[in-house]
């Protein structure tokens, strides 16, 4: 395959910079892909509406984000096995986690089906837009396993130095979203159930599209369907190296669903504004992310083979680029915030609550542009329970404390309310460096996960 990338050796920034692209192009049109639901809502629909997709969609994301948490150990496994030179491995490693990941997406069905309601009451999702929430999240669960098999195929090919796979995927999923949400909302006024249904279609469709691709095009590793069993230890080892990332994505969304369900306590307006702004959000932090990921299959290759030197060279040049980005967004949200919010609402109210929402997410560009370089390359380390934990201490020990307290104080504000985003950065960063420091005052020696 042409497009498989070894990082282990060649020019650093180089070979960052060409995975990262196609990472960051795929990242924008997942953005697109749910930003989407809620533009053609906020043009079409009610506010309440827009707090439903809002409210909704931030509940999928919180099972998507653990989805792709223990997906990142199959990343961080597969580009370990291809950099030690164990191609055989990494084929059972995909047989592995493709049961694992199958049965994942059964049990997390089963689960929102059955919680959709007391959920969206634990969200304190505003009475106008609490039966849109729980049918938008049933239409959404009920494609749970295609949900689950679109993120899988995106890490598998990140292990692999293929960026543009995920891309490919990404792509047809977002064609057919738009499609459809055009269709079922703009033309049939179906709403939010509209925006669920072509979300679900769009990830099917795309899962298919892409495994038909995948089967024309040569793997750089043996891998057969006898591969596709119970392998209990493989199982194991991708489970047991993604909880910890999954646990923490898990338990950060829980702290932006606990931000959500403050804000729905000051009523639709406030509501939708802040989904409006972290939807916005998606596209402003899109060059962070991108280096997170890409971080995390350089560093993990890099590691296999023995290359720390590297691993931490790559770091600098991610932290680096994202953060010449990151002034830039930070300037266009804190100065240009209402102007954003207005691509994705109509009405006056919701789009000055967005852009005030905002002005703290632009303090925040530059603070993840730093750490999330560093939880990427924690990542590609290996050492995800630390990731976990450092996640843990922003999220429970900072931003929601920070967003109640801020949210009792007279007058209510969305940017102090959304400071507590900021401050959590802060602290995650200082653990972040803390240990790094820690960890290399031993003297480096090659790691191995089991």
């Amino acid at each position: 395959m042409k497009e498989t990338q070894n990082f282990t050796k060649g020019n650093i920034l180089t070979s960052l910079v060409r995975f990262a692209l196609p990472v960051l192009a795929a990242l924008f049109l997942q953005t697109m892909y749910g930003a989407v639901d809620m533009l053609v809502v906020g043009q079409f629909a009610t506010a309440a509406d827009v707090s439903a997709v809002s409210t909704g969609s931030w509940l999928m994301q919180l099972i998507t984000s653990f989805v792709v948490g223990i997906a990142m150990g199959t990343t961080v496994l597969l580009g370990r096995r291809l950099g030690e030179g164990k191609p055989e491995e990494a084929g059972k490693i995909i047989g592995a986690s493709i049961v694992l990941f199958t049965i994942i997406g059964v049990v997390i069905t089963f689960f929102m089906e059955l919680c959709a309601v007391p959920v969206a009451q634990i969200m304190r999702t505003p009475i106008e837009a609490f039966d849109a929430t729980v049918l938008y999240v049933r239409i959404c669960s009920a494609g749970s396993v295609f949900i689950v098999a679109y993120n899988v195929l995106g890490s598998i090919f990140r292990g692999i130095g293929d960026s543009r796979m995920p891309l490919v995927t990404v792509a047809i999923a977002c064609v057919f979203n738009i499609a459809g949400d055009f269709l079922l909302v703009g033309v049939f006024g179906m709403a939010t159930a509209g925006a669920a249904i072509a979300t679900v279609l769009a990830q099917a469709l795309s899962v298919i599209i892409s495994v038909l691709i995948i089967r024309r095009q040569k793997l750089p590793f043996t891998f057969r369907r006898t591969d596709i069993v119970f392998d209990r230890k493989r199982m194991g080892s991708v489970f047991r190296l993604g909880l910890p990332i999954a646990f923490q994505d898990l338990l950060v969304s829980i702290s932006f669903l606990a931000i959500t369900a403050i804000v729905n306590s000051l009523g639709v307006i406030p509501s939708a504004g802040v989904g409006v702004a972290e939807k916005l959000c998606g596209f402003i932090m899109l060059v962070p992310s991108a280096f997170n990921q890409s971080m995390s299959a350089f560093v993990a290759q890099n590691m296999g083979a023995g290359r720390m030197d590297r691993a931490k060279r790559a770091l600098l040049c991610g932290i680096g680029m994202s953060l010449v980005v990151g002034v830039f967004m930070a300037w266009l949200s804190f100065f240009h915030g209402d102007l954003l919010a207005g691509l994705f609402a109509r009405d006056e109210a919701v789009i000055a609550a967005a852009a005030d929402y905002l002005k703290a997410y632009a303090i925040d560009c530059l603070l993840v542009s730093v750490m999330f370089c560093m939880i990427g390359y924690f990542n590609g380390c290996g050492k995800t329970l630390f990731v976990m934990l450092q996640g843990i201490a922003g999220a429970f020990g900072v931003r929601i404390p920070v967003s109640l307290i801020m949210s009792r104080i007279k007058p209510v504000s969305l940017f102090k309310v959304g400071l507590a985003t900021p401050c959590s950065s802060v602290v995650q960063i200082i653990l972040c460096v803390g240990y790094f420091l820690l960890l290399y005052r031993r003297k480096p020696k090659k790691e191995v996960v089991e």
